[in-house]
């Protein structure tokens, strides 16, 4: 049987809109294996794993796991852990870090003022910091979740980690398993999908100057997917690669339909038309699953509309 990525790569199946979708991020180090539901299959405390899950709920925070590239034989888990935090909305997008010997502490985190790009509890419970390092290169590679994810991704994380890429992680999953090997850039949280490492390096050296890599891009993780589709659209349009420039402000409408309005920092607007539609011929989703049309993001129409005063993020 063929992969789902190979299947998705033949059919060319477009990659626009489809991030998943979490304004901050929230990472602890955990190494050794990790089940297809890693919060609570690893040798995190389950119990942890299952309150970390609940506290999330409705946040706009999204947990994940990550650990160094290379070889995962249970060797144990190191006492002091890395934690990342990232927001990822225009204007304000920052990405701090810290370390931890008890993992317990996330409960203490107040994950609703996280969500909302409010840092102040993760540097009080961890002391954590404005992370000053390179920008992290976040590649999925849990197989239990997805062979192609092992069998593309793991390498893709050797080989940026062997190359001195230093922010190199693996991570539990990024959804669009398809689209292996998928890659989440921080701090800015752009996706990408069929990621190869020259374009990676590419990309986050654009990170390092402020910019947006839109080849291979799946969109920003702070818009939900119609909006994710819609402001690629107009940077592309445009050629405006700036991170820090495009809003998306305005969502109307609904499946299958949205009318986007994604709006510059100097006040230019535009009303993108976005649509959905199934995928054809059927194909699965996710490797063993059955055949199905997975929804596409078509953005249709880009209108400039009439300029306004600057705007504020």
């Amino acid at each position: 049987m063929s992969r789902c990525a190979t299947v998705s790569r033949d059919l060319d199946e477009p990659i626009a809109g489809t991030a998943a979708t979490a304004r901050t991020w929230l990472l602890l180090e955990q190494s050794g294996p990790w089940g297809a539901q890693a919060l609570t299959m690893s040798h995190l405390d389950p119990a942890l794993g299952r309150a970390l899950e609940r506290a999330a709920e409705g946040t706009g925070v999204r947990i994940a796991l990550i650990r160094r590239p290379g070889r995962h034989a249970d060797f144990g888990t190191p006492a002091l852990r890395q934690v990342y935090l990232a927001h990822t909305t225009p204007g304000n997008a920052w990405l701090h870090g810290a370390t931890t010997r008890a993992p317990e502490q996330l409960l203490d985190l107040d994950l609703e003022a996280l969500g909302k790009g409010d840092p102040r509890s993760f540097d009080a419970v961890f002391q954590g910091r404005p992370h000053t390092g390179d920008p992290l290169a976040l590649v999925c590679t849990n197989g239990k979740r997805d062979r192609c994810c092992a069998l593309l991704g793991r390498p893709l994380a050797a080989e940026l980690a062997a190359s001195g890429v230093e922010g190199a992680w693996e991570v539990t999953h990024l959804g669009g398993h398809r689209f292996s090997p998928t890659l989440l850039v921080l701090p800015y949280g752009y996706a990408y999908g069929r990621a190869q490492a020259p374009l990676v390096k590419e990309i986050l050296q654009g990170v390092r100057e402020g910019r947006v890599v839109v080849e291979a891009c799946r969109g920003g993780s702070a818009w939900e997917r119609p909006g994710q589709a819609a402001e690629l659209a107009v940077r592309t349009a445009v050629r405006e690669d700036a991170a820090d420039t495009l809003s998306v402000v305005r969502t109307d409408g609904a499946a299958p339909h949205w009318e986007v309005t994604v709006a510059h920092r100097d006040g230019r607007r535009w009303s993108v038309q976005v649509t959905q539609s199934a995928s054809a011929p059927p194909r699965a989703e996710s490797c063993g699953s059955a055949l199905g049309s997975p929804a596409r993001m078509d953005v249709v129409a880009v209108c400039e509309l009439a300029s306004t005063t600057p705007y504020t993020y």
